[in-house]
């Protein structure tokens, strides 16, 4: 394993017994990827894809039934691991009489923090995930987007070096979400790992430099977006005004679709080749280009096809 591998899974497998005659049902198989160090690293799956299984391998809340894993070179599950991560359950369950600062000392406490140290890093982490000056009331009295924000600064609280969070924008509106994917960025900047499990495309797009799809509890793809997306455009669009009718009949029997809105002439080619052979036409015959639009294979149609795939085999934990 390379020096700067922050996590490393390797054919991690998972069955639990369920009910009252021990049916084996199998959360996860053969889960491997490598998270590198100062990376931000996506689990995206649908519900039950068996994300939430492998973080809790990953954290030692769970022993994998095959397999094996390491945290900055540590056994997954060891304290030496444990050390070095911060935790974000899906659902946090706090304290609730207690209030957001009190809640911040207390796990800074835990952390091995002392009590003025606890008191000083608690108020910045507030600051910083957009509590300040809103913490001192109990944790019951808060919205679900403040719990959710306390719990990041929880997870936040020992100064971690690698963090893990379990669908981090549950419950936060779109200034939340947002904010929430800014102390992400800021967390890489500073050099640490970040490794997160959610269903939200956008997210994914938008914040992560590697990803690993999990459907079933497999992996069925793991990259950077760029690797795993066809680069070139699967149709191209192009919008035109004033065609010649000559040209436009002929351009209806060389697009695989074209269709008349709003005066505009709008024909779908698929190639990026033929749609540059039509805008040149187009030109040549005095029509007016409005627009020429790829589109390409997306992070959504992967997922779907996945998704879909694998439906029908049952679902995961």
């Amino acid at each position: 394993m390379s020096p700067n591998v922050a996590i490393a899974a390797e054919n991690l497998s998972k069955t639990f017994r369920i009910g009252f005659w021990g049916r084996p049902v199998e959360a996860v198989r053969n889960v491997s990827f490598e998270v590198s160090d100062g990376e931000i690293f996506g689990l995206l799956g649908p519900n039950g894809a068996g994300k939430t299984t492998v973080i809790k391998i990953l954290l030692g809340f769970v022993r994998a039934s095959q397999g094996n894993a390491t945290v900055a070179g540590h056994p997954a599950g060891s304290i030496e691991a444990r050390r070095r991560m911060g935790y974000l359950p899906e659902n946090p369950a706090l304290y609730e009489y207690l209030t957001g600062v009190e809640y911040l000392r207390y796990a800074g406490r835990l952390a091995g923090l002392s009590r003025k140290d606890a008191n000083d890093r608690g108020a910045r982490l507030l600051e910083q995930v957009g509590l300040a000056g809103r913490a001192d009331r109990p944790i019951r009295r808060f919205s679900k987007g403040m719990v959710q924000r306390l719990a990041l600064a929880q997870a936040m609280i020992g100064d971690p070096k690698l963090l893990i969070l379990d669908e981090p924008m549950s419950g936060l509106d779109p200034i939340g979400r947002k904010d929430v994917r800014d102390l992400i960025f800021a967390l890489r900047k500073e050099g640490r790992t970040v490794i997160f499990s959610t269903h939200i495309l956008s997210d994914v797009e938008t914040i992560c430099d590697r990803v690993a799809i999990l459907v079933n509890g497999r992996v069925t793809d793991c990259g950077s977006l760029s690797s795993l997306l066809d680069p070139g455009a699967r149709e191209v669009e192009v919008v035109a005004r004033d065609v010649p009718a000559v040209l436009d009949a002929k351009l209806r029997t060389t697009s695989a679709q074209a269709i008349q809105r709003d005066g505009s002439s709008i024909y779908s080619f698929a190639s990026e080749d033929e749609a540059s052979e039509a805008v040149r036409a187009i030109a040549l015959g005095g029509g007016r280009i409005v627009a020429v639009q790829p589109h390409r294979y997306t992070l959504e149609q992967l997922f779907v096809q996945r998704a879909e795939a694998g439906r029908g085999h049952g679902e995961t934990a």
